[in-house]
């Protein structure tokens, strides 16, 4: 069964994005809606911060389960959610202000939410480029420092989320009890850790 946990896992991600090409291009009668591009921009949004918060939660279901084959799956997962995520930007800044550098740079100074995010994006290029096993050898324990950036990127996520909406801030709340849940999972194994060093040898 783990030799199809891979390949399921992949493409189980790609699915969403099949969707979208599909209502794109009007496959069975689906489409993206009056406007489409806002449509594109939502939806690949939301599964580049759901790929993220489902990243963050393999560790503590291996730690959890006992499963640290399931570390296997950690890397695709947040490849996956930068992929999304990149399709998310360029969705922005092609099809919505069409490569005008002007009211980009606008855009990013003058509203919130688009700076956080814009921040989150940055955080995530380092982790995307250093995500292989070759940079894993090469930056030894910074590797783990700098792949730290995830948490404060995860965070502006979820603020870029709850801020972008208008109304409805339910899916956001979701978004961030499940991330607050997944940090305090983290800062308590930590502390648990440090306790158990702290313990003098007998």
């Amino acid at each position: 069964m783990r030799r199809y946990l891979r390949p399921a896992t992949f493409v189980l991600c790609l699915l969403p994005l099949a969707w979208l090409i599909a209502r794109a291009f009007g496959v069975a009668g689906t489409s993206l809606g009056a406007n489409p591009i806002d449509e594109l921009q939502d939806r690949t949004g939301d599964w580049a911060l759901r790929l993220l918060l489902i990243t963050l939660c393999i560790t503590p279901l291996v730690v959890t389960l006992r499963k640290p084959w399931l570390l296997a799956l950690r890397r695709m997962l947040g490849l996956f959610a930068f992929a999304y995520l990149c399709l998310h930007f360029l969705n922005w800044l092609v099809l919505d202000q069409w490569l005008d550098l002007r009211a980009i740079l606008a855009d990013i100074a003058k509203r919130p939410y688009i700076t956080v995010g814009f921040a989150a994006f940055l955080m995530l290029v380092p982790l995307a480029v250093t995500s292989t096993a070759g940079w894993m050898r090469r930056l030894g324990r910074r590797w783990h420092q700098l792949h730290r950036l995830i948490y404060p990127a995860a965070i502006l996520g979820c603020v870029h989320f709850w801020w972008q909406v208008k109304a409805d801030w339910r899916e956001p709340l979701v978004y961030a009890l499940v991330l607050a849940l997944l940090l305090g999972w983290r800062v308590r194994r930590a502390r648990i850790r440090r306790s158990a060093a702290a313990v003098p040898a007998r």
